[in-house]
């Protein structure tokens, strides 16, 4: 259980770290995500989408699947995790601006750049829980999603 912190104290180590290895599935037995995110002011640094299999990595741990940094778009970035494993998973995602790869944090730890999570769930003094963004994936299925990132 998360302590009532400042959302910027979780946040600002949402993302990014050391992949984690998936299962090992073959590919009839594989789904595909597919996240659009939106919300990006402006077309400065990087969009950063990470996908999480295990609620204690979830937002800001570093067992992530298939992390990935994108250019924003001028009508949003879409990130696609492939080849996944069925199961349940959560999405965590940051509007780098300045290319840091890191979402930061200004005074009492309050994020400066927008980020969001699957499911949009922005709770007020605490991080988002990962049951709470959670989306599950069944063989064969292709899934799309959108994640609005704000601060």
């Amino acid at each position: 259980m998360y302590p009532i912190l400042p959302v910027g104290l979780f946040i600002g180590g949402l993302l990014f770290a050391l992949p984690a290895a998936s299962a090992q599935t073959t590919p009839g037995d594989t789904a595909d995500l597919t996240v659009h995110v939106t919300g990006m002011k402006s077309a400065d640094g990087e969009v950063g989408c990470a996908l999480h299999s295990l609620a204690e990595s979830f937002p800001m741990g570093q067992e992530q699947v298939q992390p990935q940094w994108l250019p924003p778009g001028q009508d949003g970035t879409t990130c696609r995790f492939t080849g996944l494993a069925p199961g349940r998973y959560a999405v965590a995602v940051s509007h780098d601006r300045n290319g840091n790869r890191r979402t930061d944090t200004g005074l009492f730890g309050i994020p400066t750049e927008a980020w969001g999570v699957s499911n949009n769930v922005r709770p007020g003094l605490r991080p988002p829980r990962f049951d709470e963004a959670a989306i599950d994936l069944a063989v064969g299925e292709h899934r799309t999603i959108s994640v609005e990132v704000a601060k």
